[in-house]
């Protein structure tokens, strides 16, 4: 048909007519395409022009050729000019739009191209480099034209540099930015030490909250594909450079993982005595409790911690979360059974660590149920939340302006907390001296069944209780020996 409209046979629609078009392709989903095309109408022998059902029809002229034909400039040509012609500058997809906007350049114009570009290693494209793919900044991708004139290496390298400019000058003010800079400072200064460097050691140093550090942390590694981490038996997160060599790497992992068995071993156990503490001061002063008990796979486990099903991922977890302890209590034989269901923290306790609480509960298949306004707590269970301590300086604050205190924000969601304090409170109107305290007790006993044995002896006649908390020195002398050992060499 082209050739007919050229040779005077027909007259062709002046402007060219876009349509969508969906394409399935199995597996890769459904792909989206706009195609653009041109009706015919046999020429009227006395008229070059014609206009039907809305469309204007017009004879062969050079004016009425397509860019994509060749007959102009396309808007691919001038977004790829407008990258050569400013080649020692890298763009946002956004500022090449605002550029060249007079021109009828658009968004889907610059990536549909710039896509194409890529593969064919003439400009390279930047944006957020997660584990798994890349996602656009705020301001869109950024774009910069490869030199075709140097060799491939030295071109790319440039070309990344001048991104790595523009986005350092984007964000230079940002509090995140510094963040992001500074993390990777210490993890390039770990790796030349040839080092791993943990996500608590960044934490620290950051010196903000928790959830400014995971923030900026996330924006490091897909800011800089060079940074990755390992994490080692499962939970503990180890950053490094991808320029440490393999045997170094090796090496630093294994003298990492040899550090978490040892060091880590003392934090759990003094975690696990905690929780039978807890268990044990529940049992002691509520009447009819029935604990709920489960089977592990793994033999060491305690069968009184209960594993919840999740019906979506919370913290970290996807399919399932541990809970220190549940018990029912039926307050009278007419009263529905009231479930209370206890998560244990040695430790300062903030906000994020209660709200990690509900959300497992409300996400549980056992103790969440749909309602609408969304997903909830069931009715007749209590949360129970045990600390060593709270927070004291933490303060919840509202859109209002208004804040509360950890304690009374954990009241409002339907929590009790417990301190160490009310359990030691118990121990002083039992008669036990001042100087024993529920802490030291989980300090000193080896285990949970040491921790249980303990407080039966105290609590039965508290005259014993220096000698109780003597002989449980003596029994795990050597434990304490090791432990003070892997301290003295963490701090060295």
């Amino acid at each position: 048909m082209m050739l007919a409209w050229r040779r005077g046979l027909v007259l062709r629609t002046a402007n060219a007519i876009y349509q969508g078009e969906r394409v399935f392709k199995g597996r890769n989903g459904v792909s989206v395409h706009t195609r653009p095309y041109h009706l015919y109408l046999a020429k009227p022998p006395d008229r070059e022009e014609a206009v039907l059902d809305g469309h204007r029809y017009v004879s062969y002229a050079p004016e009425h050729l397509d860019p994509r034909g060749g007959g102009g400039e396309s808007k691919a040509g001038m977004i790829l000019g407008f990258l050569r012609d400013n080649s020692d500058r890298a763009f946002f997809s956004t500022e090449i739009v605002e550029a060249l906007r007079d021109r009828g350049v658009k968004m889907r114009d610059v990536m549909s191209n710039a896509r194409r570009w890529e593969r064919q290693g003439l400009v390279y494209v930047r944006g957020y480099k997660g584990a798994d793919r890349q996602t656009p900044f705020r301001e869109g991708y950024m774009l910069t034209s490869i030199d075709q004139g140097r060799s491939r290496d030295e071109a790319f390298t440039e070309a990344v540099a001048r991104t790595e400019e523009a986005v350092s000058k984007q964000y230079a003010g940002s509090q995140t930015m510094e963040r992001i800079h500074r993390i990777r400072d210490m993890i390039m200064e770990h790796t030349r030490l040839r080092r791993l460097v943990s996500f608590d050691y960044l934490e620290n140093e950051l010196r903000c909250n928790h959830d400014q550090s995971e923030h900026a942390l996330m924006r490091v590694l897909q800011l800089y594909p060079d940074l990755q981490y390992v994490k080692l038996f499962g939970v503990y997160r180890y950053f490094y450079h991808t320029s440490m060599s393999p045997e170094d790497m090796s090496a630093a992992t294994e003298m990492t993982k040899n550090y978490l068995r040892l060091a880590k071993g003392r934090d759990n156990r003094v975690g696990h005595n905690w929780e039978a503490v807890a268990e044990w001061f529940i049992d002691k002063f509520t009447s009819g409790a029935r604990f709920w008990s489960q089977n592990h796979r793994e033999g060491g486990m305690d069968s009184r911690r209960i594993t919840l099903h999740l019906l979506k991922g919370v913290g970290g977890r996807r399919v399932a979360a541990e809970l220190d302890r549940i018990w029912e209590v039926t307050p009278g034989i007419f009263a529905p059974p009231i479930t209370y269901v206890l998560s244990c923290k040695w430790g300062l306790v903030d906000k994020r660590h209660v709200d990690d609480f509900i959300e497992v509960l409300k996400w549980s298949k056992d103790f969440g149920v749909d309602t609408p306004e969304g997903r909830d707590v069931k009715q007749g269970v209590v949360g129970v939340f045990a600390a060593s301590a709270f927070s004291p300086k933490e303060r919840v604050s509202f859109r209002d302006g208004t804040s509360i205190t950890l304690a009374e924000y954990a009241a409002r969601r339907s929590l009790q907390l417990i301190t160490a304090s009310d359990f030691n409170q118990k121990l002083r109107e039992k008669g036990c001296p001042k100087d024993v305290s529920v802490q030291k007790i989980c300090k000193l006993a080896g285990n949970e069944k040491d921790v249980r044995a303990a407080l039966d002896a105290i609590w039965k006649d508290p005259k014993t209780t220096e000698k109780v908390l003597t002989d449980l020195l003596v029994k795990n002398e050597s434990l304490f020996k090791f432990e003070q050992m892997l301290e003295a060499k963490q701090s060295s």
